[in-house]
Order: C-alpha cells, then sequence, then structure tokens
C-alpha cells in the first residue's frame, strides 16, 4: 500500500500542473487522451515494475504487460475523468488496484487531485481516507440524498432514463459528474447514498469498488463482469435502489 499511496500523491502533484499541452482523439470524438495522462501512466507503470517485476499491469492508456502466471496484476487509470481534464473541470481523478488473478480487487487507491484526497483500502482492512476509517451513508432512504452515476462513455445506457425518473420521483438527487472511480468513492465517503455504472470497466471501477465495500457499502452484483451494470449502494438503502435499478433495466 506504500508504494501505491505515494504513487496516488505524486500523480496528484502532476495533475494539478497547469493543463495539458497535447490533446488528441482516441476512438471518438468523446474519447480523448492527453500528454499527461501517458506522463503519469508511464511513471506509475515503471515505478511497479521495479517495486514488482513478477505482476502484470493494465493500464487505460499502454495495455496490457504479462506478469509470471497466477500473479496478481495492477489496474492504472492515470486520470478517470479525461475530458473533464482537458476542459478545465476539476472533477477527475488517479485510479490505482491491484486484482488477483480471478480479477477480484486485493487493493484500491483513489486520488481528488483538486481537493487532495486520497481513498484506499486492502481487502478485509477496511477504508480510509487519508488515513481516516470511512463509512457509509447511514440513510435508510433515497429521498432527500445524492445518488451518482455515469454516461457509457458519451452513450446513455440501457434503463438510464427510466432510472432518473424514478429517482426524481422520490426526490433523490443525481449527479453526473464524469469520472467513475470518484463517483463510486464518494459512496465509501457517505457523501453519497448510492450510485450506479451501466457498464463497469475494471481499470477504474474496480479500485472505487473495493473501496466503497470496505467501508460498508452494499455492491450489486459483488464483481460485475465487464461492461455489465454495477449498483453501489449504503446499506440502508441498498434494497430500494437495487429495485429502482431493476425496474428501470425491464
Amino acid at each position: 500500500m506504500e508504494v501505491a499511496t505515494e504513487l496516488a500523491y505524486w500523480a496528484s502533484e502532476v495533475i494539478r500542473r497547469p493543463r495539458p499541452q497535447e490533446v488528441r482523439q482516441k476512438e471518438g470524438p468523446a474519447d480523448i487522451v492527453t500528454d499527461r495522462d501517458e506522463e503519469v501512466e508511464a511513471h506509475v507503470r515503471e515505478v511497479l515494475t521495479d517495486a514488482f517485476p513478477e505482476y502484470g499491469i493494465v493500464g487505460e492508456e499502454y495495455g496490457t504487460t504479462d506478469g509470471v502466471p497466477d500473479a496478481p496484476h495492477w489496474l492504472i487509470d492515470p486520470i478517470d475523468g479525461t475530458t473533464n481534464y482537458a476542459h478545465g473541470l476539476g472533477w477527475c481523478s488517479f485510479s490505482l488496484g491491484l486484482a488477483a488473478p480471478d480479477g477480484s480487487p486485493l487493493l484500491g487507491v483513489v486520488a481528488d487531485p483538486w481537493r487532495g484526497e486520497v481513498f484506499t483500502a486492502i481487502r478485509g482492512r477496511g477504508a480510509f481516507l487519508d488515513g481516516a476509517p470511512l463509512t457509509a451513508a447511514p440513510h435508510t432512504t433515497l429521498t432527500g440524498h445524492v445518488f451518482m452515476t455515469e454516461w457509457a462513455a458519451h452513450r446513455h445506457w440501457t434503463g438510464l432514463d427510466a432510472l432518473l425518473a424514478a429517482l426524481a420521483e422520490r426526490h433523490c438527487t443525481v449527479r453526473v459528474m464524469g469520472s467513475t472511480a470518484l463517483s463510486l468513492a464518494q459512496v465509501a465517503a457517505g457523501r453519497a447514498s448510492a450510485a450506479a455504472i451501466g457498464e463497469f470497466h475494471p481499470i477504474d471501477g474496480l479500485p472505487a469498488l473495493l473501496i466503497a465495500t470496505e467501508a460498508g457499502a452494499v455492491a450489486l452484483p459483488e464483481l460485475p463482469a465487464y461492461d455489465t451494470p454495477l449498483l453501489l449502494a449504503a446499506p440502508g438503502v441498498a434494497r430500494e435502489a437495487a429495485e429502482l435499478l431493476r425496474a428501470a433495466r425491464g
């Protein structure tokens, strides 16, 4: 955890530098990369390779480097929320996780560079924000509280419109902020009662998933398959949120 946490603080400092000099399109107009994404991931990969040469690495910008058979692998999203970052919006994150060979999370770190916060968790040892223990919200209803969600890239996902309508009827405030890792971390911190992701990707979702569940949140399912939905919720609202999401998706 020490190496991962040090990388999170380093990445936060780099991300807070003046805006990137180079922004390029990847697979479409809403899918971009900056020179800062690449700088952060390159350095993180170098440090992790030196410290843990037997582990594999899966990164958002530079793909997969295999480790030795049956070794854990790192998951790196250097800037989750690149579009926000490239446009000067202060809501993005650095996400780093360690996964077992079966894909289950072992360690998670999510950094919010603009607020100077670092969320951490090791499986079975609880979740922390800058060293202080985290606990999911004590709420027993979604009404009057915050629900986080995200687009599936630039698209609606199946059931999103119906879910938003159902939450509005319950006077539950919805936020679509533009960083999956940071949105999920808000459930861990008790700032949001729940979060729904239409298409789960381990690179930006698994570290925060571990942090939230170690803080006491409920994950449905416990370990989503790639590109499938994820619901994270405080225990007291998990059934209500799950029923709404199930109905919305038909």
